[in-house]
Order: C-alpha cells, then sequence, then structure tokens
C-alpha cells in the first residue's frame, strides 16, 4: 500500500477546516495541533504527537474538514490517499477496528468540547455583559459616595460650632483629638471579645450616669466600638457642666456614627467594583482569547469569584507565589476555567474549615501552578480515573464528572502542557505545567510565511 510523506516546518497547514477530506495520516515525527473555529474564536482540539493517527472521521463520516491541522515543529507525516484508506480497512481487520473505535470516541469528544465550548462562550458573554451594566452603576455610587464624603464634612464644622463655646481650646483640641483617633478605629475591623466589650459598655455607662449624662447608654456601644474609653472622657468631664458634656458627647457619638456607615458604604461599593472588574478580567472581555498573560492576575480574579464560597466554608488560602513568574502565551480564559475548577473542587473536598495552598513556580521554559488542599484525599482505586468523562466522587446531582476532563483539555490539549494529581490523606495536590511559549514555533512558521 503506497502513501506519501509529507514534511512540513514549523507553522504549515497540512489542511483546512471546511475543505473536502481526502486523506487519513499517521505523524512519524513532530506534531500537529487540530484546532476548531467555534463563535469566531479559534479553539484547540487535540495534538497529535508521533505514533498517532488521524483524519479518520470525516473520511467516514462523508463530511468535510471538522477543524485545520497545523505543524508544531518540524513535522514528518505519512498521508494515505481516501482510496487506500478504504483498501486499509477492507484487508486489515485489526486496522479497521482500531480506526472505527477511534473514531467513535473522537466524535463523542468533539461533540462534547463543542457544547462545552458554546457553554463557556455564552456565560462569558452573560458575565461580561452583566459587569458592563454594573459598571457604570458602581461608578455612579462611588461618585455620590465621594460627595457625601464632602457633605458631611461641612455639617460637621457647622455643628461643631454649637458645642465649642463650652469648651476650651484645650478640651476641644483634645475632643478632636479623640474624634480623630476613633474615626480611624472605626475604619479597622471589631476585635474585642464579647466579654470585654460587654465590661467597657458597662464601665462607661456607669461613667456616664456618675456625671449626670441622660440616655447615655445610647451612645455606649458606638463610642466602645470606636475605641473611645473613660479615661480619655475623663479628661474633659472634670471640667465642663453635664449639659456640656452631652452636647460633645452627642455630636462625638453622630459622628462616629456616620463615619461607620460612610466606611461600611465605602466598602461595600469598592467591593463591587473589585467583582465587576474580576468579572471583566476572568472572562477576558474585549480581548483576543490568545495573549500574553500573567497567571497570578488569573488566579486571583478566579479567587475573587469565589471568595464567598471561601468565606462560607471557612476556608484559609495560602499564596505562595514565586516573586517574578513569566507571562506566558496562553487562552487566558479558558486557563482561568481551570483554575475555578480546581479550586471548587478542592473547596468541595474541605467542607468546613481547612486550607488551600496556591503555589507556582517557573523552570526554563515552563511555569507550574499547584493547587494543594489538606482534606481527606482521593482514594487509591479511584486516582486513575479522576481526569475521565463524566466520572465524579461527588453525589448524584452535585458533580458532573466534566471539571477535571475540561481542566485536562485545557491544559493538555490547548496548551500542549501537563496535569497531574497527587493524593494521600491531609495532601492532595493538582500540578499544572504549562509551557510559556507554547505556540511560539507556529507563529514563527506563521511569520515566516507572511514574509516571504
Amino acid at each position: 500500500m503506497n502513501g506519501t510523506h509529507i514534511r512540513l516546518n514549523p507553522g504549515d497547514l497540512l489542511f483546512k477546516q471546511g475543505e473536502p477530506a481526502k486523506c487519513f495520516y499517521v505523524v512519524f515525527e513532530g506534531a500537529i495541533r487540530l484546532t476548531r473555529e467555534i463563535g469566531n474564536q479559534e479553539v484547540v482540539l487535540a495534538t497529535y504527537d508521533a505514533g498517532t493517527f488521524f483524519g479518520e472521521v470525516p473520511l467516514l463520516a462523508g463530511t468535510l474538514h471538522l477543524a485545520s491541522g497545523q505543524a508544531v515543529g518540524e513535522c514528518h507525516v505519512y498521508c494515505l490517499h481516501e482510496e487506500e484508506f478504504w483498501q486499509m480497512l477492507m484487508f486489515c481487520p485489526s486496522v479497521r477496528q482500531a480506526v472505527l473505535g477511534f473514531m467513535a470516541s473522537r466524535m463523542q469528544e468533539l461533540q462534547m468540547l463543542s457544547q462545552q465550548h458554546d457553554k463557556l462562550i455564552s456565560l462569558g458573554t452573560l458575565a461580561a455583559g452583566l459587569a458592563h451594566e454594573l459598571g457604570n452603576p458602581t461608578a455612579a455610587a462611588r461618585r455620590a459616595t465621594g460627595q457625601l464624603h464632602d457633605t458631611v464634612n461641612v455639617l460637621h464644622n457647622l455643628s461643631l460650632e454649637s458645642i465649642e463655646q463650652h469648651f476650651t481650646s484645650s478640651q476641644l483640641e483634645y475632643l478632636l483629638e479623640i474624634k480623630r483617633k476613633a474615626i480611624e478605629q472605626t475604619a479597622q475591623p471589631c476585635n474585642f471579645d464579647p466579654l470585654v466589650q460587654i465590661d467597657l459598655e458597662d464601665e462607661l455607662t456607669d461613667w456616664l450616669e456618675s456625671h449626670g449624662v441622660a440616655d447615655g447608654w445610647k451612645f455606649v456601644p458606638t463610642l466602645v466600638a470606636a475605641g473611645v474609653n473613660v479615661q480619655q472622657l475623663e479628661v474633659i468631664g472634670e471640667q465642663v457642666s453635664a449639659n456640656a458634656l452631652s452636647g460633645a458627647l452627642t455630636w462625638l457619638e453622630a459622628t462616629l456614627a456616620i463615619a461607620s456607615v460612610l466606611n461600611v458604604l465605602d466598602q461595600g461599593v469598592t467591593r463591587i467594583s473589585e467583582l465587576v472588574n474580576a468579572v471583566k478580567a476572568y472572562s477576558y472581555m474585549d480581548q483576543s482569547p490568545l495573549k500574553e498573560i500573567t497567571v497570578h492576575e488569573g488566579i486571583e480574579n478566579t479567587l475573587t469569584i469565589l471568595s464567598y464560597k471561601l468565606r462560607k466554608h471557612r476556608i484559609q488560602v495560602m499564596r505562595e507565589y514565586e516573586q517574578k513568574l513569566p507571562t506566558i502565551e496562553a487562552y487566558g480564559s479558558a486557563l482561568n476555567q481551570v483554575w475555578t475548577n480546581l479550586i471548587d473542587n478542592a473547596i468541595d473536598a474541605l467542607g468546613e474549615g481547612g486550607t488551600i495552598w496556591v503555589r507556582t513556580s517557573s523552570a526554563q521554559d515552563c511555569i507550574t501552578v499547584e493547587i494543594a488542599d489538606n482534606g481527606p484525599g482521593i482514594p487509591p482505586e479511584i486516582q486513575s480515573r479522576i481526569f475521565d468523562p463524566f466520572f465524579t466522587t461527588k453525589g448524584i446531582g452535585v458533580g458532573t464528572g466534566l471539571g477535571l476532563e475540561i481542566a485536562y483539555r485545557i491544559v493538555v490539549g490547548q496548551h500542549s502542557g501537563e496535569i497531574r494529581c497527587f493524593s494521600k490523606p491531609g495532601d492532595t495536590r493538582f500540578q499544572v505545567t504549562i509551557p510559556i511559549r507554547p505556540f511560539q514555533e507556529m507563529n514563527k512558521g506563521k511569520s515566516e510565511a507572511a514574509l516571504t
């Protein structure tokens, strides 16, 4: 059976998506990457290395090429034309059985990948649209918060005039210093032990009653939360009347309450803004799918998206990042899907409490991201199956069995990388290794072809 030997340079096209299928291919040297345009994006379906074959699907199905084949590095491919391919199937039953078996699985994989990618595109479009729509009201809320700060400062100065006549300049200066420190305290989370806080509130209530301040108990929670204590008020209370002290505390409590509300508003608006930016970055809104990316940014955006679930389950995240991790050429939104699946699986494995470690490192031509947790681990007897489609360790209706399979396809199929799992009780680690420039040779070939 006579075939044709084809030698390709990096980036050379073996065939294009939509062209008539005429050959069956066997890779002798190098590798051929199959890419398919789905939703105006180029998606890597598979990479066939030396010793593998492909091209049987369109020949047997009688369709056009479902994807484009492009050389990765220097390639040597053996080509059987359609007539020779059919003769091989007719006279070689063992080959026929192998080819038909591979065709069935590849058709299933192609259909699954197309459906999953369509869903991801839809979700990405929805997320990007929501982020865009939330952007304007978030910006308006941020501007309104700034204007409210300015207005409150004006009211503060006006209200101060009503009490300053009852104090000496040194007392007034001391009162303003108490206010300044208290406002700084309101911006920090309250770390008081509940029992300690109750004791401080009782002490301050007793002091106010002893100094004739009516309804002083109303001021106490806000003052204690802001760090105001009896010793500070003693400096002022000894030299002013009860009415003057009551007016000063009313002013101070109102000022601190407003500052606390403004701080909560600031934090809320900032958090919304961070989430909007994270969704935009996570979905790589308005950006080409293949680009230079910073892996740490993608991981941080993923952690932001999952922050609610992490807090809900009281899970701590430890970051062990290489300080100068190289940028890589990759499909950013696809890699974010990998980090999402791995971290989300770790959260589910931990249940309540526990720790997740996110580690990064680099070698000469690749980077490694490790997602680890101290959960119960994956039983040894099923570790070899965790990347299989539809295999899941979760309960019925909880897991689809596609998360790790999708991660495997993205890392291995799209980026020519590796994903491995090491697991024992208390230490489960998923290691993702990705070449820094997985498409460099192909792009080099494109550039050289353009110049000629």
